[in-house]
């Protein structure tokens, strides 16, 4: 026992225990949570994407290929050194188990700092003064109804391609995370806890490769960096860049991520963002209608226009060429850590906007018209 006690790297350890008393204090004290996210988190985070935003390409893609290739290079010394060393096998074997359970101990402490404890924060509905309550099949028909006529509108001034799909009217992925940015950077102006100030997202060069995982953003704590799968259908590229900013922003719940992501492509100047937000607040609206009232739902999916639905119609092709087991391990693992990090629901927590949705639509009614001012 005094010889496993004597190796110093064992200190190490003491960083797991230290990361789940964290967790366990936001978990039981939201107001701590809050006050975390609100003060001492944009100062971490601010100060390290700073870094991260100075070069253009995604940072976090390549600590991940460099962690693979480390990974199976630690394998293949620690199998050498058990193998040459005789008689102190049992010393090296250890030592090969213990240093990446070190390792993991350090990286997961420096996850609930840099973002492990904002999943325990206020609601942003709470923070932001939307009033999230059960609403009737008739509330959600007229809203899905509502956000159908916008997109029917938005449709006609976005760009399409050869096959008469929408496609960026940029033409370069590098100017619509701009344009996600500045959009962050407006709706800072309606909701002042959503910080300005950040970096763009940036494109991920294995894409193709998320896709195949049923991945369309990931949001690396390590290097504060909103990165987004580009290969996907165009329509849900600006969404998805403001969904994973809004992580950035220190919102983790996925729920309310994809919330704020819609709320900044409204406040966007760009068609392409407004569609993208409208589109994706429709598609779970009327999932959600689906679900309640099929008839209803069918009523609002005649009324779309071709070029809406021929936008749908190739989202669904190109999800459906990655269905199988790779996408269905991919989205347990996604589910595993929802539900690891107090949300219960796991996946389905993401159909939750759609109270969001239903609380801002309600607040834009009962608020009071403007008053015209004397000339």
């Amino acid at each position: 026992m005094k010889k496993i006690l004597s190796y110093k790297r064992l200190w190490l350890l003491a960083f797991a225990p230290a990361a789940f008393l964290l967790s366990y204090i936001a978990s039981r004290y939201p107001a701590f949570a809050e006050w975390y996210a609100i003060t001492v988190y944009p100062v971490l985070s601010k100060s390290v994407n700073f870094v991260t935003s100075l070069v253009p390409f995604s940072i976090a893609e390549l600590l991940i290929a460099l962690l693979i290739i480390g990974i199976v290079i630690y394998l293949i010394a620690c199998i050498v050194k058990i193998i040459k060393g005789k008689g102190s096998r049992g010393k090296l074997l250890f030592l090969s188990l213990i240093t990446p359970v070190c390792l993991a101990s350090v990286l997961y402490f420096v996850f609930v700092l840099d973002c492990g404890i904002n999943y325990s924060r206020y609601p942003f509905a709470q923070t932001s003064g939307l009033d999230v309550r059960p609403s009737s099949k008739a509330e959600l028909a007229a809203l899905c109804s509502t956000l159908g006529d916008k997109v029917n509108v938005l449709r006609k001034e976005v760009k399409t391609d050869g096959k008469s799909v929408m496609e960026l009217n940029s033409g370069n992925i590098y100017e619509t995370a701009k344009k996600a940015q500045t959009a962050f950077d407006k709706v800072h102006q309606q909701y002042p806890l959503l910080l300005a100030g950040y970096g763009r997202p940036k494109p991920v060069i294995s894409s193709r490769l998320m896709s195949w995982c049923n991945i369309t953003g990931v949001f690396f704590p390590f290097t504060f960096e909103a990165n987004v799968n580009v290969d996907v259908p165009s329509y849900s590229i600006p969404a998805t860049m403001c969904h994973e900013l809004s992580h950035l922003r220190g919102y983790m719940r996925e729920d309310e991520a994809n919330f704020i992501g819609y709320l900044a492509c409204e406040n966007s100047d760009d068609p392409d963002f407004q569609y993208s937000g409208d589109m994706l607040a429709f598609i779970y609206t009327y999932n959600a209608l689906s679900a309640a009232d099929g008839g209803a739902a069918g009523k609002v999916y005649e009324k779309l226009s071709d070029g809406v639905k021929r936008d749908l119609a190739n989202d669904y092709a190109y999800w459906e060429q990655f269905e199988g087991p790779v996408a269905v391990a991919a989205s347990a693992v996604n589910d595993s850590y929802l539900k690891a990090n107090k949300q219960e629901d796991g996946v389905k927590s993401y159909g939750r906007m759609v109270d969001l949705l239903l609380a801002e639509s309600r607040t834009k009614k009962e608020q009071p018209p403007k008053q015209a001012t004397a000339p």
